[in-house]
């Protein structure tokens, strides 16, 4: 029986101990319930959670107080994170699409010190996801729900030349394009000139 209690009181400390997650209010709208006294008024919630290492979720949540539909929203984004690899730990890998319903985002990487270029609710998913660079732009929907899951749609997308490379059966440098050619090419041409 004491075995029992102590498992359960390791998976107690292990949720502890799991890393602090930042989150960002992105919407928030009063609703209502037409009973047959009159209307009834609550809250929804728009929440975007991640570690600004790679990790991001979104929930919603809607409770009769402004601070239980934010709580709730905020459960859900920690249970429904997904991961993105980026690079250099700023930017994307490449340029991508995501779409939901009429929300259609269009996402580029960018050199360094270009900041994040997007719009409400798309800025929050990648200030909680960790990336510095980015452009990116919002076609369709302006609906920050819609706009959110286009742009966790798009993120999902994503894959790392780690995982192209494990996946066709070839080594990262194999399909990385060689900078030196590169290098080499452009001073060849700066010398014929």
């Amino acid at each position: 029986m004491a075995r029992d209690d102590n498992r359960g009181g390791n998976r107690r400390n292990q949720r502890d101990e799991t890393p602090e997650f930042a989150d960002r209010l992105v919407a928030i709208n009063r609703v209502s319930k037409t009973v047959k006294g009159g209307k009834r008024f609550g809250f929804a919630a728009l929440v975007v959670v991640g570690d600004q290492k790679g990790r991001v979720g979104f929930g919603k949540g809607k409770a009769k107080e402004v601070p239980e539909a934010i709580r709730k929203a905020t459960e859900q984004a920690k249970r429904q994170m997904i991961r993105v690899q980026l690079r250099e730990g700023r930017t994307l890998h490449h340029d991508m699409e995501g779409r939901h319903g009429a929300g259609k985002v269009v996402m580029r990487t960018a050199p360094e010190g270009t900041g994040i270029i997007a719009g409400g609710p798309m800025r929050a998913v990648f200030e909680m996801l960790g990336i510095k660079d980015v452009v990116s732009k919002s076609i369709g929907s302006q609906n920050p729900y819609n706009m959110i899951r286009a742009t966790m749609d798009g993120l999902k997308k994503e894959s790392s030349p780690r995982a192209v490379a494990q996946r066709r059966g070839k080594k990262v440098a194999d399909i990385l394009p060689k900078r030196d050619d590169h290098v080499e090419s452009s001073a060849q041409l700066a010398e014929e000139a």
